[in-house]
């Protein structure tokens, strides 16, 4: 019997490395792909960075595993799609006045439509990566799922991956725990103390978002007020790109109580400010929807939405415009639903689907 073949994206993270090992257990033909998304891996290089120091892309590692378990592996460059669909897509939109989330992009736009496109174009069966997300099939059903370890549940930076894509797409890790995902990286060998788990956006691994915004988009400093919510002008910013609601540090300003971003004005360049409470929303509308059940359109229904990927999921009606628009109507207020964030909907552990907050 011809084995199925598998492209796996290899981070050279201990998640996609216990992936590897567990497809070749289950007779998979595994070709490991490295997406080299960032800069490259090269020591001679003054500006490359420790594997350690990386969110992630850490070749070395992957290499390692590849050759351990006897698998082929190749680096593939993707950072041209990755400038275009992750990169200037989030300094576009915090020069907007919105927060994109770059791992929703990633996972969309580079991660896993490359690795599908490369597996259509080898003729390979699957697509697989170490996301902690599951897919399930019933009949002829295929749903995205939430890990069963939900401390690291992935399903929220996976909504918008084609619907059509999931019959071809496997989870090797998305059933274990991490504590388990750990012990079996040890028994390959890994260096522990190499993969110690990145909390940065991949490619902000040194300083801050605000740091590498005004580096890579110097026009991003471009002042403006900070008012109340009753629009009285209480100081100056240095621009509207290096403010997210719910922020309350690194405001610079001495009022006597404590002020929090309620929102972002992108049309007059202002930053209103206002005490926590005010960042509380009961409703919110999203757009962009990338949806796995097509009913959320036509009719309304309960789910339970995520508005951040650090967030309990929380009880609410979705609402249909008609217009390719959602309205959220939550039963609780949530705080500081960030424009330009993704909300995602769900039924227990079925992903429903999600979009953009506007």
């Amino acid at each position: 019997m011809t084995q199925p073949t598998v492209i796996l994206g290899m981070s050279g993270g201990v998640d996609s490395s216990v992936a590897a090992a567990l497809l070749v257990e289950q007779g998979f033909e595994v070709q490991g792909v490295t997406l080299q998304v960032w800069e490259p891996e090269d020591e001679s290089v003054a500006v490359s960075k420790r594997w350690q120091d990386r969110g992630c892309c850490k070749v070395g590692i992957a290499k390692y595993v590849a050759k351990r378990l006897g698998i082929a592996h190749e680096v593939i460059d993707a950072r041209t799609a990755f400038r275009a669909g992750v990169i200037d897509d989030f300094l576009s939109g915090y020069l907007a006045g919105t927060t994109p989330n770059p791992c929703v992009r990633c996972n969309e736009r580079v991660k896993i439509r490359s690795l599908y496109r490369i597996a259509d174009e080898r003729g390979a069966d699957f697509v697989a990566t170490g996301h902690y997300a599951r897919i399930v099939q019933n009949g002829h059903q295929y749903s995205l799922r939430q890990a069963h370890d939900l401390r690291k549940d992935q399903s929220y930076f996976l909504y918008r991956i084609g619907p059509s894509w999931l019959p071809r797409i496997l989870f090797p890790v998305g059933s274990m725990q991490k504590s388990t995902v750990w012990a079996r990286a040890e028994s390959l060998g890994l260096p522990a103390d190499e993969l110690k788990e990145s909390q940065e956006i991949c490619f902000v691994s040194q300083g801050s978002y605000r740091t590498f915004i005004e580096r890579e988009a110097p026009d991003s400093r471009r002042p403006g007020p900070f008012t109340d919510t009753e629009g009285h002008v209480l100081g100056q910013h240095d621009g509207i790109a290096y403010y997210t609601p719910g922020q309350r540090r690194g405001l610079g300003l001495a009022v006597g109580q404590r002020l929090y971003v309620q929102r972002v004005v992108p049309q007059t360049q202002t930053v209103v400010l206002g005490p926590e409470d005010g960042l509380f929303q009961s409703e919110c509308l999203v757009a962009d929807l990338n949806l796995f059940d097509d009913s959320l359109v036509a009719a309304p229904r309960h789910a339970h939405v995520k508005v951040r990927y650090a967030t309990p999921a929380a009880h609410a009606m979705l609402e249909p415009h008609g217009d390719g628009t959602l309205a959220i109507r939550f039963r609780a207020p949530q705080r500081a639903p960030a424009p330009g964030q993704s909300a995602v909907f769900y039924d227990e552990d079925r992903v429903l689907g999600g979009g953009i907050i506007q």
